[in-house]
Parts: structure tokens; C-alpha cells; sequence
């Protein structure tokens, strides 16, 4: 951490994390102090980068993207230039929702949204045949037992 927050700061985040279209006014009452003061805490919480942004959390499956699927992809290559090239490749996927680097044998996880599985295995067939791709394994997701985009603020809070 760059600062050490106090306990408003992380009641701030607490409240942003559980309602990003929360007014300032509400904020401030929820924490305990005056609008002014809040929005100053706010935006200097956004200008430090612990508030990376707003969003809107969409149900996938309601918009029509029935298929998730986790890919695990190797590469030939673990230069740095190479897992770059990787990363950009990746950038410019829409079905690619996430891409974590991971370390032992699988290089690269891929979080993907499809309509279809159709759709999917035309992008598995674009993916494998990106450069330095050495081999991709998928698991299709069948239930997802927990989602929770939040950060777990009371586990750093009451370490």
C-alpha cells in the first residue's frame, strides 16, 4: 500500500465496493462525516489507485453468453517479448474477459464468454494458432458456486 488507510478510508471503500452508484451525501453519512471532506477522500483514494473504477456488473447469461470456459494456455516461449506478444494478442479478444500470467506449468489462464460453443472453439481455433502458442486446455464452467467481485477489505483491516 502506498498510505496507510485509516478506518474511514476503508469504510469508504467498503461502501464504493458494495455500491459504486452511491451519492457522495450517502456516503458521507454511511462513514460518519460531511460530504466535503468524503469526496476529498474519494478522489484521493482514486487519484492513489485504490479506486480503479465504476462499473456495472452484467449477468453474462442474460445478455445471451451461455458459455464460460477457462483456458489454460502454454506457450514455447516465456522470453518477455514473447509473453507481451501473448498479452496483446489476448487484449484484442473479446470472448477473453480475464488473463492472469500464473508461474509452474500453465503459463496463462483465460477467463472467456461465448453464445455458443460454436463461437468458442472458432476462437480456441484462432487461440492455438497465435504465435508461440505450444498448447491450450479448456474446462467449461457448469455451475459457478461463488462470485464475488469484491476485495475482501475486513480480512486487511483486522490484520
Amino acid at each position: 500500500m502506498s498510505k496507510n488507510l485509516d478506518e474511514i478510508d476503508l469504510k469508504i471503500l467498503a461502501e464504493i465496493q458494495a455500491d459504486g452508484r452511491i451519492t457522495n451525501v450517502e456516503l458521507a453519512k454511511r462513514v460518519g462525516i460531511s460530504p466535503p471532506p468524503c469526496l476529498r477522500r474519494v478522489r484521493a483514494l482514486e487519484e492513489e489507485g485504490y479506486i480503479q473504477g465504476y462499473r456495472g456488473l452484467l449477468d453474462p447469461r442474460r445478455l445471451g453468453y451461455d458459455v464460460t470456459v477457462f483456458a489454460s494456455v502454454h506457450l514455447s516461449s516465456q522470453a518477455d517479448a514473447d509473453l507481451r506478444a501473448f498479452e496483446n494478442f489476448v487484449r484484442a479478444e473479446p470472448l477473453v474477459r480475464e488473463c492472469w500470467m500464473l508461474s509452474g506449468e500453465v503459463d496463462f489462464i483465460l477467463k472467456c464468454v461465448a453464445p455458443d460453443m460454436a463461437t468458442f472453439q472458432d476462437f480456441v481455433t484462432h487461440l492455438t494458432a497465435a504465435p508461440h502458442v505450444r498448447n491450450v486446455r479448456t474446462s467449461l464452467v457448469l455451475h459457478n458456486s461463488k462470485y464475488e467481485a469484491a476485495v475482501p477489505l475486513g480480512l486487511k483491516a483486522a490484520g
